[in-house]
């Protein structure tokens, strides 16, 4: 059995088989509908069934509360046609541009960028080449049939081979082997390219870039893009980490204020010690930006890190800094032990 899915306001239609979500049929059908972590996490995807009847699976209450599900507000990552439906979502455009591959990918190099945190560098085959827009992600296929989500930290046009930034977290089943067994020539599949956070090209306003820890991966790639495409707008790094090592490639940052028009950089540090000598600013990094920016009304914000550093920027920045709700694009990097909290089904 399939359903009908029809898109407002743009009309668009695509086809949804029973059991398949809206959003992978809508990904299958080249349909550009927002999302990021696409298991219910990240809230990205939630958007309105003005018609018909859909089931939710497995998401975080917090998410979607069962206040706003009885709204008729939706994840379309997790949620299920029962019948054809009419959904209200804002379309990105571009974000089916490129085919969604399934590639080998040899290891060539693994560069531990801080205690916490190792550059892995991919090859592909000669004759494959992966087109993506910067700021989006692949997954890595493990044995298992699980999936484990990394941001490109290289621009596409960087793409003879593609890096990701792995921060370590200890007992998880894919980073305790890449900091622990993996080496140079091993074998990797992937899926890609995924996601809608990317740069929006049409747009001329001032760029707000906000990442905390490895969420700085896909950020970087953004910002090489930027460059590469030689674009006027003013571009404001905000990074935030615990301590100064948590800023892991500081020195290209502030490289990049000496070489590229336009771009400034903030660091900020939450939780500095006396040994770390730091007299740079402290706090968190989205208040930072709130103190330097109290208007964002003329801004575009791109977000990207820990789900509590993005969740509190998006409230904040629209309620007390009159940041337009649809000018802020985030990608929230939720770990297998963020998805088990808080889980409904």
């Amino acid at each position: 059995m399939t359903f009908q899915v029809t898109v407002q306001p743009s009309g668009r239609q695509f086809t949804c088989d029973e059991g398949e979500t809206v959003l992978g049929a809508a990904i299958r059908a080249g349909v550009g509908l927002p999302y990021g972590c696409k298991n219910g996490a990240c809230g990205s995807c939630k958007g309105k069934v003005l018609e018909g009847a859909v089931s939710h699976g497995k998401h975080q209450e917090k998410t979607l509360p069962a206040a706003e599900e009885a709204q008729g507000l939706s994840l379309f990552c997790c949620a299920a046609p029962q019948s054809d439906i009419v959904i209200e979502a804002r379309e990105v455009l571009g974000a089916g541009d490129f085919p969604i591959k399934k590639l080998p990918s040899r290891v060539a190099k693994i560069e531990k960028l801080a205690d916490d945190v190792m550059l892995v560098a991919l090859q592909l085959p000669a004759a494959e080449r992966l087109q993506y827009r910067a700021g989006q992600y692949i997954e890595f296929l493990l044995k298992d049939g699980k999936r484990r989500s990394y941001s490109m930290a290289n621009a596409p046009h960087l793409d003879e081979q593609i890096t990701v930034h792995v921060r370590h977290m200890p007992g998880g089943l894919f980073t305790d082997h890449v900091f622990g067994a993996m080496k140079e020539r091993d074998i990797l599949r992937f899926e890609g390219p995924l996601g809608t956070f990317f740069l929006r090209e049409e747009s001329d306003k001032p760029i707000v870039l906000l990442a905390s820890g490895t969420g700085f991966a896909p950020i970087k790639a953004i910002i090489e893009h930027a460059a590469h495409q030689k674009t006027a707008r003013p571009m404001t790094l905000y990074w935030g980490g615990r301590r100064p090592k948590d800023l892991y490639m500081h020195a290209l940052c502030e490289e990049w204020t000496r070489t590229l028009p336009n771009f400034k950089y903030v660091p900020v540090i939450s939780d500095a010690l006396p040994e770390d000598g730091w007299r740079g600013r402290t706090g968190f990094v989205h208040q930072a930006v709130m103190q330097d920016l109290p208007d964002l009304s003329a801004y575009q914000v791109y977000a990207c890190g820990a789900p509590i550093v993005v969740d509190s920027a998006q409230r904040d920045f629209v309620a007390q800094c009159g940041l337009p709700e649809e000018e802020f694009y985030a990608d929230s990097f939720t770990s297998e032990a963020d998805l088990a909290k808080s889980s409904v089904t």
